[in-house]
């Protein structure tokens, strides 16, 4: 029997500057998700849950858009399960661009592009991953994009990372 470890994402050695992560999954941003964002970061600004006072704005004509704050980690999130599952820590955001509204409804895609990548200098178990990733909805708009480096765990430290518990009962069986 063969136990396969849980695994998810890519160590320091995988990453090869050039490579593009289209990212798995996509996801429609409903009312509620857009609300409780808004709410929580005490945005107060009604474009993001008023549909009446939306009637009014010269983009969004009635629709609600989506609170950008909502959009830049939903897109980041999306990256995770490919750049930054084995991250030690983000260093760095940059070059941040909204360049397309995002609506209520609208369905979001990420996908990375892997820029540059050194060894740290001061950790010899990580490395430093540099990527531009871009969302996209669901036309093929490109609605959001930055540049981000992130430090990240090399394969030789993935003892470092083991976390599932052994059973105290022994072996799984059927």
């Amino acid at each position: 029997m063969t136990v396969h470890e849980p695994s998810l994402g890519n160590y320091f050695e995988a990453f090869t500057v050039g490579d593009v992560y289209q990212h798995p999954l996509g996801r429609t941003i409903n009312e509620t998700d857009n609300t409780w964002f808004t709410l929580l970061t005490m945005n107060t600004n009604q474009y993001h849950f008023n549909t009446h006072f939306s009637q009014n704005h010269p983009i969004t004509k009635g629709r609600i858009i989506v609170n950008s704050g909502f959009t830049i980690a939903l897109v980041l999130g999306m990256t995770v399960s490919d750049i930054s599952h084995h991250a030690i820590v983000n260093l760095e955001l940059t070059d941040i661009k909204l360049t397309h509204p995002v609506f209520v409804g609208d369905t979001v895609y990420a996908e990375s592009i892997v820029v540059a990548k050194r060894e740290s200098a001061s950790r010899p178990y990580a490395g430093i991953v540099t990527v531009k990733t871009r969302g996209l909805n669901q036309d093929g708009d490109v609605v959001v994009g930055w540049t981000r480096s992130v430090m990240v765990y090399k394969e030789s430290a993935r003892e470092t990372n083991k976390y599932f518990p052994q059973a105290k009962t022994g072996p799984l069986e059927i």
